[in-house]
């Protein structure tokens, strides 16, 4: 009797109980505006190498979330707006995208690069997300690139920015997508020269 009491007394308690918080109607992804044809054979063979690594990111955008720069010390998030992956994750295939289809480069798998070294990538992605004083996208990516083995390293920053019509997903994830394929093909025409 006392079980079921207790059980009873719980009951309304179930709806009160959450497991995360709900997720959005969709979620953000990037997609590259040059990509390599479906079915072009690659073959490092002929064409000269690069390795691209993810790069790394503050704390900030260590997340799937959308930071918005409210001042020189306060960050927010966007309402409702989540990335299908961590951006560093798809800021690098799209740079990945872009370099083969611009500089005819192979873009090699870091386990790939152990067999054929030839160029490497890495950087920092400073920012990528909305600057509010402005209303603009940003994606700011500090840039280090080693041409060839035993080579001198090259360092670069790349800054996008594109005005955002209201700090909502939608407006958002297009400015940054726009944004972050900018910075792409400037890096790719870089690497390319």
């Amino acid at each position: 009797m006392k079980k079921l009491l207790i059980s009873l007394a719980l009951l309304p308690l179930a709806g009160c109980v959450s497991f995360g918080a709900k997720p959005p109607e969709s979620l953000l992804s990037l997609t590259a505006t040059e990509q390599v044809p479906v079915g072009q054979a690659q073959s490092s063979a002929g064409a000269r190498t690069v390795s691209i690594q993810v790069p790394a990111v503050p704390q900030a955008l260590a997340n799937n979330r959308i930071p918005v720069q409210a001042s020189a010390t306060d960050i927010a998030y966007v309402k409702d707006a989540q990335w299908v992956e961590p951006p560093a994750r798809q800021f690098a295939r799209l740079l990945s995208d872009t370099v083969t289809a611009r500089t005819g480069r192979v873009v090699l798998s870091g386990a790939q690069s152990l067999a054929d070294p030839g160029a490497r990538l890495a950087g920092e992605l400073r920012m990528f997300g909305v600057d509010a004083a402005t209303s603009a996208a940003v994606v700011t990516y500090d840039a280090a690139l080693v041409r060839d083995e035993g080579g001198a390293l090259e360092k670069r920053r790349f800054e996008a920015r594109v005005p955002v019509s209201a700090i909502e997903p939608a407006p958002v994830g297009a400015a940054l997508n726009q944004a972050a394929n900018q910075v792409a093909s400037e890096v790719a025409d870089w690497i390319g020269r």
